[in-house]
């Protein structure tokens, strides 16, 4: 069997399954790219309504609150280098990005973790469907995207979604499944129904592992948003794409430095917000 005959006819199937889809679900997509874009228009409303001063004081008192002095007073200075470099408004709108991608993650995610923890046939089904996903390269999310819903932030945040699922859903699945026998018995015992089972036993003992999801998501929507700066999804990502085809090497280093500093500030922040939940679940 000629294999190349194969590969062309699998090659049609596919681009024709595609133009199909996307001539019958126009409407579809169009109500997917509204919504989508609808989300990170108002995070990056939000975002860009105080002066930057703000959004830095605000960064800086979590920051305090939650890792220490130290922290709150590194962070106060990182975040206000972003505005210096002029790289403010780039900045935000990764913010943005990241901000909507994580919270459609969690919001389809941690219910799918939590199904998966109860189904332990289910979390089979499911552990190869996430080993592709996080197995795949992250830019071939891109491509059916583009397809479907063109250039900009939608198909930015799509495959980023698509993305930063995977942590959330194993890491709620894994704290479902991790509460203590015993604890299971004591309130089987204590004749709690199954709602009072789930958010008086269950819940307390996996949000650490939750946490840890969130963290986990967070940084994979940053990987992808700078990734996804090849669609024009705005943002320090296409700040650097831009950058990089043009040769100038300066603001691609200055991109890159707000994009470090962004990620270590949101990775401390949840990675202490994780820390305090484990510790007042004990």
């Amino acid at each position: 069997m000629d294999l190349s005959d194969f590969t062309d006819t699998f090659d049609n199937w596919t681009d024709d399954t595609l133009g199909w889809v996307n001539d019958n679900g126009e409407w579809l997509f169009e109500t997917i790219r509204a919504i989508l874009e609808g989300t990170y228009g108002v995070i990056l409303w939000l975002l860009q309504l105080p002066p930057f001063y703000v959004i830095a004081l605000v960064l800086a008192a979590l920051s305090w609150w939650l890792i220490g002095r130290a922290a709150g007073l590194l962070t106060l200075v990182a975040i206000i280098f972003c505005a210096v470099m002029g790289l403010w408004a780039e900045t935000m709108s990764t913010l943005a990005l990241v901000a909507s991608a994580t919270i459609l993650a969690l919001v389809v995610g941690i219910p799918i973790g939590i199904a998966a923890g109860f189904i332990r046939s289910f979390d089979r089904v499911l552990e190869p469907v996430l080993d592709l996903i996080q197995t795949l390269p992250p830019y071939i999310y891109l491509l059916p995207a583009i397809a479907l819903l063109g250039y900009g932030p939608a198909t930015a945040l799509v495959a980023t979604v698509i993305v930063a699922m995977s942590p959330a859903i194993r890491l709620t699945s894994l704290g479902i499944r991790l509460t203590p026998r015993e604890f299971i018995e004591l309130g089987q015992a204590s004749g709690l129904t199954p709602w009072q089972m789930f958010t008086k036993i269950r819940l307390p003992f996996a949000i650490p592992s939750i946490m840890a999801g969130i963290n986990q998501s967070l940084m994979m929507a940053f990987g992808m948003v700078v990734i996804a700066g090849i669609v024009g999804s705005g943002g320090l990502g296409e700040t650097i794409y831009g950058a990089v085809r043009t040769l100038d090497i300066a603001t691609s280093i200055n991109a890159a430095i707000a994009i470090v500093i962004l990620t270590m500030v949101l990775d401390r922040l949840t990675q202490s917000a994780a820390a305090q939940a484990k510790a007042g679940g004990r």
